[in-house]
């Protein structure tokens, strides 16, 4: 099972049908002991960055979720939920995430239309295994108006260009995140989606 984190940001729903559609159960909770026990999480989310954070601490789900990842276990981050992976956003004034990843979460420059909507490219060297069998330059759907600027060297990137290149995919070991939203991507989002539900599958 793949514990589906709910903060009260995110297409909770659409993420648990783009699961079942590759063969993998999703459990949408809010439960500390279903994290700290769950396979592999999903974190999803939309909205803004600080108010995200502090949902999760309302919640008490700070602590399990760290304790998830210190763990090795499977993640994967979207769009909000991979932006609250580094370690700041200057959203609304600075404001701290969970700084699993160095960097900054950035607005778009002034002269761009945000949010950046839509489908656009994303590109990759073939080195991310969660986009295994994906072709570099494959269509994905986003809906955002902040980016991270990563600060890990040894990160694994795949890139999109609003304006200029931006990290779409980050990968460390079982720790992954998308700017975009997979479950929305319909055929490669899915490829995605059953990716992930193979590196959980293969780790158990």
């Amino acid at each position: 099972m793949i514990a589906i984190i709910d903060y009260g940001r995110g297409n909770l729903g659409s993420v648990v049908n783009g699961l079942a559609k590759v063969g993998m159960r999703g459990e949408i909770t809010q439960d500390p002991e279903v994290i700290r026990h769950a396979r592999a999480l999903i974190l999803p989310g939309d909205g803004a960055f600080r108010d995200a954070i502090q949902n999760l601490q309302s919640l008490g789900l700070l602590g399990p979720l760290r304790e998830s990842l210190e763990a090795g276990r499977p993640f994967l981050g979207i769009c909000l939920g991979y932006q609250l992976l580094f370690t700041e956003s200057e959203e609304f004034g600075h404001a701290k995430g969970l700084d699993l990843i160095p960097g900054l979460v950035r607005r778009f420059p002034t002269g761009l239309k945000v949010p950046h909507m839509g489908w656009n490219r994303v590109f990759h060297d073939g080195d991310l295994p969660i986009l295994s069998g994906i072709p570099s330059g494959a269509y994905f759907y986003f809906v955002h108006s902040y980016y991270p600027e990563p600060r890990d060297g040894t990160l694994k990137m795949a890139t999109a260009t609003y304006g200029s290149p931006f990290p779409a995919v980050v990968g460390k070991g079982r720790l992954f995140g998308t700017q975009f939203h997979p479950e929305k991507s319909q055929r490669w989002g899915l490829k995605l989606l059953a990716n992930f539900a193979e590196l959980v599958e293969r780790r158990a």
